[in-house]
Formats: C-alpha cells, structure tokens, sequence
C-alpha cells in the first residue's frame, strides 16, 4: 500500500510535523510519498532522506536562522538563503531528489511569473530552500534563471501529487487560522495579513476531503511564525494531537 504524508507550511510551527512523524512510527505507519511546503518541505526532505525525527527535532532547534553572518548582501531579504546551502549538504551529499529513500515532492513559488512549481527529480536541496523562503525576510532562490520564494504563498497544502499515486494520504496542517476581534485590526497592515491568511486557509481547508485522516491542532495558532523558543512545546502538540487522531484511524486501501 502507497501511503502519502503531505505537511503544510507554517513556519516554526512545521516542527509539529515532526511529531506527527513521531506518532505514526509508534503507529507502525511509514508514508512512502512525501509532499511539502515551506517548513514542510524542510522536515518532509530530511525524512524522506532517512533522518530519523529526533535528529530533524534537533536540526530546527540548532540551525542559526537569524546569526548575521547570514544577513543579506545586495539581495532583496534581510537573510541570504543561498548560506543555508552546507548546512543541508550535511544531510544530502548528493544533492537529489532521486538518493531519497522516499518520494518527494516540494513546491514553490515563482515570484516573478506568479507560477507555482512543484519539484520531484534533480538537484533536491535548493528548491527546498526555496520553498521555505518567507518572503520579504530571506532572498528569493535562482534555480535555472528563474526566482523562487515560499512555495505557501500558492499552495500551503500541497496535497495535488499524492492523490494519483497514494491509497492513503494523511495531512498534517499547522498553519490554524487564529480567533481575532475588531480590536485586533489597528493598522491597514492587520487588514491585509488577515485577508491573506483567510485565503490560504479557506484553499487549504477546501483539500481536507482529499486526505483519509488530517492532523490540525488549533492551539498552534497562538505561536508566531518565527517562535523558536517554543520548538519544544510545539512538538509535543504535534506529537500528541498525532497519536490522539490515529487511535481510531485504520489504514484502508482505496
């Protein structure tokens, strides 16, 4: 049976994926198909490639997001994307999509065409870079002359390439739209990151009826994008919601 994992974007809040993948290893669950975005490109291409998830838990928490010496130079982003290169290296000596123990799918967006692509074959490492590129913040990635950035910015819940090949497909999306009142709204800058927000999640939301089984936990809407003091507590909400959700969960074919 082909099983498929598709990890939304979110942020700091992917590490919550990773306790998913926790959850389904205790569950005797091994995806074979792995589709991800932004933060769930990351953690979906480190387990494609084999890391084990305490070895991913430990690369978000250890890898230096913010360290300046990985401010941008001359490109538009406060951080250089392109510097992250080695640190995943590490991890995929050699650079491809096909070396992966499982399928991969990663996607991003091209900011200049307004185009979504999704990588599956060739060089794996900077199109994951790309699909986690949060835009405004780090510089967009050139692959082949053309600029990538968040793969989210399209598609936060890339479920489009399993649904062919997969008998079963779990979801795991940490990007909860959070309970707001008028009061939040102060500045036009409220307004637009809302709308925007609403967007992704009412095109996200829509593609749940594509997945057997969807883990969302709503309490990750209290942390922000970039909350790296709560990587831990983040897992374990991953982890928890997870094994909750699978007790009653029973793999089917279709």
């Amino acid at each position: 049976m082909e099983i498929g994992l598709v990890l939304s974007g979110g942020g700091i809040r992917g590490v919550a994926h990773i306790g998913l993948i926790k959850a389904l290893e205790e569950h005797n669950i091994y995806p074979t198909y792995v589709s991800g975005t932004s933060a769930g490109a990351i953690v979906g291409a480190l387990y494609a490639g084999g890391v084990p998830w305490s070895d991913i838990l430990h690369f978000f928490k250890v890898i230096p997001i913010f360290h300046t010496k990985r401010f941008a130079r001359r490109k538009p982003g406060f951080i250089d994307t392109e510097k992250f290169y080695e640190e995943f290296k590490k991890f995929f000596p050699n650079d491809s999509f096909e070396a992966l123990a499982k399928t991969l799918f990663v996607t991003a967006t091209n900011i200049i065409k307004g185009e979504l692509k999704i990588f599956h074959k060739g060089e794996l490492i900077r199109p994951v870079l790309a699909s986690a590129t949060f835009p405004g913040v780090f510089s967009p990635i050139d692959i082949d002359g053309n600029f990538y950035v968040d793969g989210g910015v399209l598609n936060n819940f890339p479920v489009e390439p399993l649904k062919i090949p997969c008998n079963q497909i779990i979801g795991s999306y940490v990007s909860p739209l959070k309970s707001i009142g008028a009061k939040d709204l102060k500045h036009s800058y409220d307004v637009v990151d809302r709308a925007y927000k609403l967007k992704s999640a009412s095109d996200s939301l829509a593609k749940f009826k594509d997945c057997d089984l969807v883990v969302s936990p709503e309490e990750l809407s209290r942390f922000a994008t970039f909350d790296m003091r709560s990587i831990d507590t983040i897992f374990e909400i991953g982890y928890r919601s997870a094994g909750e959700a699978l007790k009653t969960y029973k793999l089917t074919g279709r």
